[in-house]
């Protein structure tokens, strides 16, 4: 049987429905999964077996057979943790059939199939009776059903159901409770992540500011929390206008509700200034004294900061008020948690006119249009006024006064700056009908709608009529479209502008002129956690699982780069940054392959966990714009990526490989840009020589 999945083509800018091997869904899945994450996460473990041991011991002493029911299994870990200490027997719930499979042979390889009773279905799904997968409720409920924003992988439906049929009323639970807390801050730099800024622009003419429509300064915006790693953001990117808060606690033990509700803490603000953000995070107790705690705060709320563990399936929350709120220092207000089944948000108030408990309004839905296009990185993009600035040198450099500049890139600012900067006639491309109403709404705010022109077609399909009769004398790009996932996948404005060479007049500028593909080899701080074999995980052997993510990574992924915002996930550079591959916009696309082989010399000593691909797009020949490092590493290797964007990480089968400090070594590859896909194939290999000298 086949299977279709999505995949950016960079030929067409658009996500294509491919035909795959029925097995293509199922290595996605555990290729990319969190399991060698939480394995590795050795301060949830060692806390979960506290609390598991604690409770099997509260039951046991009251004189009963521990049962235990282990919802959201995996690979089956915290059951044989339960049996190992004293459990009487286990029913392990994994709904993901080629996890439940591996949980099977984990468990028999470790010698509990007699104590443990895998059970392939969701939860909801478990029957109890002497024909059921149960034959009776469980008085140990333990799982481990949580993401960053605790409750979004359907947590509280899952218990709710459990304990209305699957656990005996007061059973021991582990954890045993979670708790919610917040911080209230203002922060530009990461309001900058939800809001579009004024632009300013310094033209011939003066200066000139874009405006963000009416709509876009109203619009509460999307109710999707941003999940990132909060201990890389600065204690001086943001002030705290609160301390932090418990908002809500649920006690597993005890019958859970999934039904929406609203939960108010009063406080006094530390500082006068703008409340924008709320910073969150949860932590887990697995014993009802409280003793066994697992905390997500990051360093500045942690009680110990020296023993942070690192974990990247559960990291902390930003969420965005509706609105800006000015606050005064000591004057009482009340921040306001709303949640439903799957979701919370925060409203700031002045009096408590919600209670505990009561039901909470709708959550709050963009209707800018904005929030629903643009990614939290995209807003940060646009609002980067050192990062306009450059666009606006390159543009001066090409535009005339009888320029007619043609803009493609999605939901793009270019065309109002080509406008700014004296351009006669302005087109820009939007190809999906929501981002044309929203770049309508912008350049109505700023009185240019009838002075740029908005083509809402695919850019390949242009038309002379389209542009009015007119030679394109400037074709221009960021270029950003948003359907790219990796950095070259941006490459399609090289087909665009392939496709409208027709359009294009003698000694037409295309600006970026050309484009250039970086790598790097560096050191992952934590990363390399993600994609590292487990092996024995307290004392359980979960070789089994390792060789499963093996196999997956085999079928594809071994062989292809993944996306990640590096700025979250600190490296160092092992070699001096190489240009790889160039682009030439300047000219069509090649019918043939380009392909680059060479090596990369590894300078400095560290454990060599893989390679860091980025795109680098040269406006003019004086000005450049880098999507990954935005300046040379410096003697240590220490490094600083560009934070709009996502750059592409290529993990070496083999991170244990180490570069000794009698360097250099090298590492080889060989790349290929296929045109008639856009994709670019690669290969890293870690040197023999370098193998025998670790």
């Amino acid at each position: 049987m086949k299977v279709f999945c999505g995949r950016a083509n960079p030929t067409t800018g658009s996500v294509e429905w491919l035909e795959e091997d029925e097995h293509y869904d199922y290595h996605q899945e555990i290729a990319r999964s969190s399991y060698a994450d939480m394995l590795h996460d050795k301060d949830r473990n060692i806390k979960y077996y506290q609390g598991i041991r604690a409770a099997v011991s509260r039951v046991k002493d009251r004189g009963q057979k521990a049962l235990v029911l282990d919802i959201g299994t995996g690979t089956g870990l915290l059951s044989m943790m339960a049996v190992t200490a004293g459990a009487d027997f286990c029913y392990a719930i994994e709904v993901f059939k080629p996890m439940a499979d591996a949980a099977v042979k984990i468990v028999e390889k470790n010698g509990f199939s007699d104590k443990i009773k895998i059970i392939n279905k969701h939860s909801t799904e478990v029957t109890i009776g002497p024909d059921g997968d149960m034959p009776c409720r469980a008085n140990i409920l333990i799982t481990e059903l949580f993401d960053t924003e605790l409750i979004g992988e359907g947590a509280l439906p899952s218990y709710e159901h459990a304990h209305r049929h699957l656990v005996q009323e007061n059973c021991e639970a582990v954890p045993h409770r979670a708790t919610v807390y917040a911080q209230l801050v203002e922060s530009r730099r990461m309001w900058s992540w939800n809001k579009l800024f004024p632009v300013h622009v310094q033209t011939g003419h003066g200066e000139r500011v874009i405006v963000p429509p009416l709509e876009l300064e109203r619009c509460p915006g999307a109710p999707s929390v941003y999940d990132i790693q909060l201990n890389q953001v600065s204690p001086t990117d943001f002030t705290a206008l609160s301390d932090v808060m418990p908002m809500f606690s649920v006690d597993f033990s005890k019958q859970v509700s999934s039904s929406a509700a609203c939960h108010s803490r009063q406080f006094e603000p530390l500082a006068s200034g703008r409340a924008q953000v709320v910073l969150s995070w949860w932590d887990i107790e697995m014993d009802p004294e409280g003793k066994i705690k697992c905390t997500m705060a990051p360093f500045w709320a942690h009680s110990d900061p020296e023993e942070l563990q690192w974990r990247d399936h559960w990291m902390q929350c930003v969420y965005f008020l509706p609105q800006e709120e000015p606050v005064v220092q000591g004057s009482s207000l009340f921040l306001l948690a709303h949640h439903d089944d799957y979701c919370v948000w925060y409203s700031l108030q002045k009096t408590s006119s919600e209670k505990n408990g009561r039901v909470s309004p709708p959550r709050p839905v963009c209707d800018c249009q904005a929030h629903l296009l643009w990614t939290r990185p995209r807003f940060g993009e646009i609002n980067d006024q050192d990062r306009t600035e450059r666009y606006v040198q390159a543009l001066r450099t090409v535009l005339k006064p009888d320029s007619v500049c043609l803009c493609v890139s999605d939901g793009s600012l270019l065309s109002l700056l080509a406008h700014h900067l004296g351009a006669e006639q302005v087109f820009t491309v939007e190809s999906s009908a929501a981002s044309h109403r929203l770049m309508k709404k912008i350049f109505r705010a700023n009185h240019v709608e009838d002075k740029v022109h908005i083509i809402e077609k695919r850019p390949e399909l242009l038309t002379s009529a389209d542009l009015k009769g007119e030679k394109v004398s400037v074709l221009v790009g960021e270029p950003f479209f948003t359907t790219s996932l990796l950095p070259w996948h941006n490459l399609y404005f090289w087909y665009v502008r392939t496709a409208v060479d027709q359009h294009l007049g003698p000694g037409a500028v295309v600006l970026p002129q050309a484009a250039s593909l970086h790598a790097v080899v560096v050191e992952f701080r934590d990363l390399w956690r993600i994609r590292s074999p487990c092996g024995n995980c307290e004392g359980f052997d979960v070789h089994i699982m390792d060789d499963m993510i093996k196999r997956a990574l085999d079928f594809r992924e071994s062989k292809e780069a993944e996306p990640h915002p590096l700025w979250e996930y600190p490296c160092r550079c092992l070699s001096e940054p190489q240009q790889i591959l160039t682009f030439d916009f300047r000219h069509p696309v090649p019918p043939h392959p380009v392909r680059a082989e060479g090596s990369i010399e590894l300078r400095r000593p560290g454990r060599s966990h893989g390679a860091v691909l980025w795109m680098e797009y040269h406006l003019t020949p004086d000005s450049t714009v880098s999507t990954g490092l935005l300046k040379p590493p410096d003697d240590k290797g220490d490094c600083c990526w560009n934070p709009h964007y996502k750059q592409a990480v290529y993990f070496f089968t083999s991170p244990d490989y180490g570069v000794p400090r009698g360097g250099p070594w090298t590492v080889s590859y060989t790349l290929e840009f296929h045109p008639h896909t856009g994709d670019i194939s690669m290969d890293f290999t870690l040197s023999d020589t370098l193998e025998d000298g670790c």
